[in-house]
């Protein structure tokens, strides 16, 4: 049966979600930064820009994309674990809701990296700046929504 399953691998399926967390995390806080530097010090079609375009691609493709899917994955078999989640409190729609904005961010970095692509510096770097603080914010709601359980 599937629940016994889950309840056998619960150790191993919460460890290598805060794995997978981790290593979307230092992306998300990367990956802006990265665009604050290309956007900043390159211009369209110079060595600089193609270096940095295939650094952001490596980082999305590689490291984040996989990322972002093993959190999904793991994190959906923790909150199928029986006696893991409590739906009647706050805290699980509050975590739902920040991942959910955490994986629009993730895109929405995507969506961008293709504006470097196409030589298209759309966007200053203060605006990179600004966004780069947007996973930070979403972090702490979901830590303290997860150890707080408010």
């Amino acid at each position: 049966m599937i629940e016994d399953w889950l309840a056998n691998v619960y150790l191993w399926d919460k460890s290598l979600h805060v794995i997978s967390v981790i290593s979307w995390m230092a992306g998300l806080f990367y990956l802006p930064r990265l665009y604050v530097h290309h956007t900043e010090q390159t211009t369209p079609g110079t060595e600089m820009d193609r270096v940095f375009q295939m650094m952001e691609r490596k980082l999305l493709k590689m490291i984040m994309n996989p990322a972002m899917i093993g959190t999904w994955l793991f994190g959906l078999m923790l909150t199928l674990t029986p006696g893991i989640v409590d739906w009647s409190a706050a805290w699980p729609y509050t975590k739902g809701a920040a991942v959910l904005a955490m994986t629009w961010f993730h895109m929405w970095l995507a969506r961008h990296r293709h504006d470097f692509v196409e030589g298209d510096f759309r966007l200053p770097g203060r605006t990179y700046r600004m966004m780069n603080e947007l996973p930070t914010i979403l972090m702490i709601v979901i830590v303290l929504s997860v150890i707080l359980r408010f």
